[in-house]
Parts: C-alpha cells; sequence; structure tokens
C-alpha cells in the first residue's frame, strides 16, 4: 500500500517531524490539530475559539485530500481540562451531521504550546465515480461510416 502526504495551506504547517494527514488506500489518517491559527502561526484565545480553530483547521486538510469532515469516522479530542468537554461538543455539532463519527475524549495533562484542545480524525475518503465513457466502434465501423450511404 502506498502512502500519501496530505498538506493545506489553510492548516497549520507541522510543528514536528510529521505530515499533516497520510492518505493510506481509501482511508485519511489527520494528525491531530492544535489551534494555531494557520496565518499567524499563533494559538487563538479561549476555549470557545480554540476549539472552532481546530475544526477549521481539519476541514482544510480533509479538502486537501477531497474530503469533507463529515468523512469522518473516528476523532480523538484531547482537552486539559474536561470542564470544556459539554462546550466542544456543542461546538462539534457545528461541524459535523449525524450519523456522528465514532469518538473517544481523554483528559491531558497538557498540549503542545498551551493549547486547551487538540483533535486528530481518521477519514474515510469518498469514492470517486470515473465519467462515463462513451462506447467505441470498432474500426470496421468507422470505416463503414466513411463510405457514405
Amino acid at each position: 500500500m502506498t502512502r500519501q502526504a496530505i498538506q493545506s495551506p489553510d492548516a497549520p504547517a507541522a510543528i514536528g517531524p510529521y505530515s499533516q494527514a497520510i492518505r493510506a488506500g481509501d482511508m485519511l489518517y489527520l494528525s491531530g490539530q492544535i489551534p494555531l491559527d494557520p496565518k499567524t502561526m499563533q494559538l487563538v484565545d479561549g476555549v470557545d475559539a480554540q476549539a472552532h480553530q481546530v475544526f477549521r483547521n481539519l476541514r482544510a486538510v480533509a479538502a486537501a485530500a477531497g474530503a469533507a469532515l463529515n468523512d469522518s469516522v473516528k476523532l480523538t479530542i484531547l482537552l486539559v481540562d474536561l470542564a470544556d468537554f459539554a462546550k466542544v461538543n456543542e461546538i462539534m455539532a457545528g461541524y459535523f451531521e449525524p450519523p456522528y463519527p465514532a469518538r473517544a475524549t481523554y483528559q491531558v495533562a497538557a498540549l503542545p504550546r498551551g493549547a486547551r484542545i487538540e483533535v486528530e480524525a481518521i477519514v474515510a475518503l469518498p469514492k470517486v465515480t470515473p465519467p462515463e465513457v462513451p462506447q467505441q466502434t470498432g474500426w470496421n465501423e468507422a470505416f463503414d461510416q466513411t463510405k457514405g450511404a
């Protein structure tokens, strides 16, 4: 199976030796996103703004692979404080439609750059239907058409 790195200029550049996402077959594995503004590479302030930024970053990386956030099958959410759980749920609901992806949420001691939230995703890439190709005629049919009636 080949692996392909996926990169979006609309999401923060990796801050370590990893890819924003890796496509492997029909699956896309998105690295954890923290709430960095991709233009400034600075953390946004407040848990509401951070949650929105994380989902916008994930959406940008998924789009770079031809997918949408709604194609997500599994999310892992890391929170510094589980008191933010209800607010993150409310914000997440604005980025997904039912059926929602499977999910695990964990409280952690700390996240890079002092972020309050990090989210990673696994996306099932949509099947691309190839365009219909018209049936080609054989050489003799094409030749017969040149004779005229």
